[in-house]
């Protein structure tokens, strides 16, 4: 399923010289969907997204504004997608442009529901929820996603990085999660899929 959700994102970026013409009525030609708010990352472990109460724990973190180059990368392909995330005590929102800065999708999670509204050219099949689940992996607590996690667990590592984590399935899948500052929100940050091929990289723009 994730292998499926970054492939056909990476498929949909490939195409991005191509629609280029089209970029410009991207927030026109839109859809709002209702999503899932529990989603699986690996074959075992599903996900379920944590209310933004669990981590606006420090003040200094409160009201969270975050511009970030997100790089995909699977195989030979690589493509770039900036997101702005924001948290505040009553919802976090998702919005993920194009290199060219045209909105692809809008996700909006209030702690019970999720509504997404995206652009027509990513198509039905793209659901960028698992990149919300995934953003929350990365940022959120460690004890706080375990508790929304099942079939598997994350978990700190030691490693030559200044902070290391893995989700680890009941079959022995793993994410792996890569820190270059202690504070994650300040990090940039490697993902890597192992089962998908597929590597991740988010670095804060200021």
């Amino acid at each position: 399923m994730l292998l499926n959700l970054f492939g056909h994102f990476i498929d949909v970026l490939s195409r991005r010289v191509v629609a280029l013409f089209l970029l410009s009525f991207l927030t026109a030609c839109s859809q709002q969907i209702a999503r899932q708010t529990c989603v699986p990352l690996t074959s075992e472990a599903q996900y379920c997204l944590n209310p933004t109460s669990s981590v606006l724990t420090d003040a200094q973190h409160r009201d969270i504004n975050l511009t970030q180059m997100v790089n995909f990368t699977r195989g030979q392909d690589s493509h770039e997608l900036l997101t702005q995330l924001d948290v505040n005590s009553q919802r976090m929102t998702l919005v993920g442009l194009a290199p060219l800065g045209q909105a692809l999708f809008t996700l909006v999670y209030d702690g019970q529901t999720l509504q997404s509204k995206q652009s027509l050219l990513l198509g039905e099949q793209f659901k960028a929820e698992y990149l919300m689940a995934i953003m929350q992996l990365i940022y959120w607590p460690t004890e706080q996603v375990n508790q929304q996690l099942s079939g598997g667990n994350l978990v700190t590592i030691s490693c030559d990085m200044a902070l290391c984590k893995q989700l680890v399935d009941d079959n022995g899948a793993s994410i792996t999660l890569t820190y270059n500052n202690i504070d994650p929100w300040l990090a940039q940050v490697n993902v890597d899929i192992d089962a998908a091929d597929i590597h991740l990289q988010i670095n804060p723009i200021e």
